[in-house]
């Protein structure tokens, strides 16, 4: 992997009842934010050590948030607003928008819901772009931790019914159908729901990622 790959992370905000809502009926609204927060801080970590190229923070609501300000005074990381929109069009908008240069980059998309997902695995994602149209780092739960673009594909994403066990399947006929190659590296688990929270928990605890407890 020798061109730059841009790095596009979209991210909710840490405000209670808005961050991590599947997680509220076990954690509450203020713990539940509190996760956000350092899985967001986690995240750009992770994105910028990987040392692919830019790294850029997609804010949801926007980037006015003083969390998201605070980030970007701490890692120098560049803020900017999603767009309003499903998942589909959020990442189609940051594979398409906002590139520092004005030639056409490749793009990984990820989110901040991977607690396992490290440097090395947005560095072999890149790499395996290289010979691909696209790439997947497919999620336990039937979605994808990170995506990676040669080039914008909206045919990928329009119309998908998001949040099912059937997206990666979804994905994997409208690559064929549009005749692009894609690759898949070893899928993921990502914490979305109160069952993953004692996975969550063991892994922090077998890896020693973090000092404060899952959940207050």
């Amino acid at each position: 992997m020798t061109e730059p790959v841009r790095i596009a992370i979209l991210a909710k905000a840490p405000i209670a009842g808005y961050a991590k809502t599947r997680l509220i009926p076990a954690l509450g609204t203020h713990a539940a934010a509190r996760l956000q927060r350092r899985f967001t801080r986690d995240a750009v970590r992770v994105a910028m050590e990987a040392a692919l190229g830019e790294v850029v923070l997609w804010c949801a609501p926007d980037a006015t948030h003083r969390f998201f300000r605070a980030l970007q005074r701490t890692t120098g990381i560049r803020c900017t607003d999603q767009l309003d929109g499903d998942l589909g069009e959020r990442m189609l908008h940051a594979a398409t928008t906002d590139s520092a240069v004005d030639t056409p980059q490749a793009v990984l998309i990820m989110g901040t819901d991977c607690p396992a997902l490290r440097p090395h695995h947005l560095r072999a994602a890149a790499d395996a772009l290289a010979g691909a149209d696209a790439v997947f780092i497919p999620a336990e739960d039937g979605g994808y931790v990170v995506v990676g673009l040669q080039r914008p594909q909206p045919g990928l994403f329009a119309g998908m019914t998001w949040s099912t066990a059937s997206v990666m399947a979804e994905t994997r006929q409208r690559a064929e159908s549009l005749a692009l190659h894609i690759r898949e590296l070893p899928m993921m688990w990502d914490v979305d729901t109160p069952a993953d929270l004692q996975r969550l928990q063991a892994f922090e605890s077998a890896t020693n990622t973090t000092g404060q407890p899952t959940h207050d």
